[in-house]
């Protein structure tokens, strides 16, 4: 059984950098950022704080994983949910995911108000994800196959019959092969290596 009931995700194909929308002289630059762990979200916050340290806030929001479902929003001390927050509804409204979006505030001397902050927040992140190029990834999953050297050939024909990606292989006396498969078929692909009855099929069975 496939460990994932999600069979495709959009994520960014590129970075966007230093989009700039302005309201009532506060200037707010938005950058995008492709992102697979919290420790990437990390470096590219130290990053844009560092060659921003003027600014007056950096705000943020993240999606990571397939799902989306880990996320962390960021004020950065602007008035609670005034900023993180419709950065995030953004990149809900997107739909990507393994994703941050951090927006950079200079301050320009008039209040915005909580109404005003929570639209120059959202408008900012929108404008940034509307420079991006979004794409749908297909998940893939990744099992292992073992057999001896006679057998490739029965081998590399299933791999070109479900386009199967090689992750790798090792060809030595016996062979080896770490496959990836989309999961919509995994579970088809699996049946049809065990089928051949001269495969060790290694398949992870964690959750």
């Amino acid at each position: 059984m496939s460990k994932s009931q999600i069979e495709t995700y959009k994520t960014i194909e590129n970075p966007v950098e230093a989009t700039l929308y302005k309201e009532k002289g506060s200037k707010f630059i938005g950058f995008l950022f492709s992102v697979t762990n919290e420790e990437e979200v990390k470096e590219k916050l130290e990053e844009i704080k560092k060659q921003y340290h003027d600014a007056r806030h950096w705000c943020y929001a993240y999606r990571l994983g397939y799902d989306g479902l880990t996320y962390r929003v960021n004020d950065d001390g602007e008035p609670s949910n005034t900023a993180g927050q419709p950065i995030y509804g953004q990149l809900l409204s997107f739909d990507v995911t393994n994703v941050l979006l951090i927006v950079v505030r200079y301050f320009g001397g008039v209040k915005l108000g909580v109404g005003g902050l929570i639209k120059a927040y959202r408008t900012s992140a929108e404008e940034t994800l509307a420079e991006a190029t979004i794409e749908e990834k297909i998940i893939k999953e990744a099992f292992i196959i073992k057999s001896s050297y006679e057998h490739v050939d029965k081998i590399m024909r299933l791999i070109k019959t479900y386009d199967l990606e090689i992750q790798h292989q090792e060809m030595y006396l016996d062979c080896q092969f770490t496959l990836l498969s989309p999961v919509a078929i995994f579970n088809s692909v699996i049946q049809s290596f065990e089928d051949l009855r001269c495969v060790e099929v290694l398949v992870d069975k964690e959750d």
